[in-house]
């Protein structure tokens, strides 16, 4: 938290007018404490003291030289905008749109790491880690949280996540609410849609119920249900005023393959599958002036749930944009240079620990003194 701009090991002990870069870099890099306790207590304290309305998951990327750091690779770096050497990871966060912090990490290793005992021993992964899928990682990250008796209220996430079928039916699973951003691309039938039986034609397996028409992308659907469907909505007050936007709630059946399957299994096999897609809850935005829809999320959410509520949550994912600002610009969350999975995993532990004290103290500023 102190001035100065490289947050890396040796320049923060400079700093200091008692400075040890040995010592500063064994506890770091080497030493053997474990950080998930530690980010355990923060989780719960600033969960505690912010009481947070959605958890917002998303992965953030650190542009890198070389290839020793561990989990960097070729990939694409939101950092830079486009494909670079980097290491990427995947965060959960607590917000509302006043205070947020991180609640815990995972570094993505790529599968050319995996792929690669030895460069894996030499940085220190864990005989345990394999690749796993962004998505994937993030239901780890919350499946953690889960176990130290942590409650997401609402699970929001962008487009990144929300096109993941998987990923969707996870928290589905996991018995979470969310609200996903989607491109617009995804294909749905609408809500009133009806599988059609065809006649069995006597020979082969029985034939299955299908819908008679193609499924259409959100964006399409959403078009159609025409500008007078949607109403104004202001979700929070920005610098310049409030932000404010038209929405509407429309209620869809996700096709695709993915969906399909799902649904099958559900139905109990793709024999005794009904047919029937589930529904889910489809947020559009459509602001005045633009002749198309521009913004797409799915919930499992009832189409019930008021609108305003809908929006808030789905925007209140700026938040995340904050804390990596905060944490990388502010506290030196892209500036680690060591190169072992430990290291990484101490470096960002104590840098959430120094942002969840700063949220700790903006919403507290007064110090207490003793009576």
């Amino acid at each position: 938290m102190l001035d100065g701009r490289r947050k890396s090991i040796q320049p923060m002990a400079e700093r200091l007018p008692d400075g040890n870069m040995q010592a500063l870099q064994q506890f770091v890099n080497q030493s053997p404490w474990d950080p998930l306790p530690v980010r355990r207590r923060i989780a719960e304290r600033l969960s505690e003291v912010i009481t947070p309305e959605v958890w917002v998951v998303d992965d953030v990327s650190f542009p890198k030289c070389g290839t020793a750091s561990v989990g960097v690779a070729r990939q694409y770096c939101g950092a830079v905008g486009k494909r670079a050497n980097c290491q990427v990871a995947v965060s959960v966060h607590a917000a509302t749109d006043t205070a947020s912090c991180p609640l815990d990490w995972q570094l993505y290793l790529p599968r050319e790491w995996t792929d690669t005992p030895e460069r894996c021993r030499r940085a220190g992964v864990p005989d345990e880690v394999v690749h796993q899928e962004k998505w994937r990682l993030a239901l780890g990250l919350l499946d953690t949280l889960g176990e130290w008796q942590l409650k997401a209220p609402v699970v929001v996430a962008d487009a990144g996540y929300g096109v993941s079928t998987p990923f969707r039916l996870g928290l589905q699973q996991r018995g979470l609410s969310y609200v996903l951003a989607l491109t617009g691309k995804e294909v749905a039938h609408p809500e009133n849609a009806e599988p059609h039986q065809p006649a069995y034609g006597g020979l082969g397996p029985p034939t299955l119920p299908r819908y008679r028409t193609a499924p259409r992308a959100v964006s399409v659907l959403a078009a159609e249900a025409g500008a007078g469907r949607f109403t104004e909505v202001t979700w929070r007050q920005g610098r310049k005023g409030a932000m404010t936007s038209r929405f509407a709630v429309l209620s869809v059946r996700p096709a695709g393959k993915q969906a399909l399957a799902a649904a099958q299994e559900a139905g109990g096999g793709r024999n005794r599958w009904d047919g029937v897609l589930p529904t889910q809850t489809l947020l559009v935005e459509w602001p005045d002036g633009q002749g198309t829809p521009t913004g797409y999320w799915i919930s499992n959410l009832p189409a019930t749930t008021p609108v305003a509520d809908m929006v808030r949550w789905a925007k209140m994912r700026w938040r995340i944009e904050h804390d990596y600002r905060e944490l990388k610009h502010g506290l030196g969350l892209d500036h680690f240079e060591g190169r072992t999975w430990r290291g990484w995993h101490h470096h960002v532990t104590l840098v959430t620990a120094a942002q969840a004290f700063l949220t700790l103290r903006r919403l507290d500023p007064k110090v207490r003194t003793p009576a």
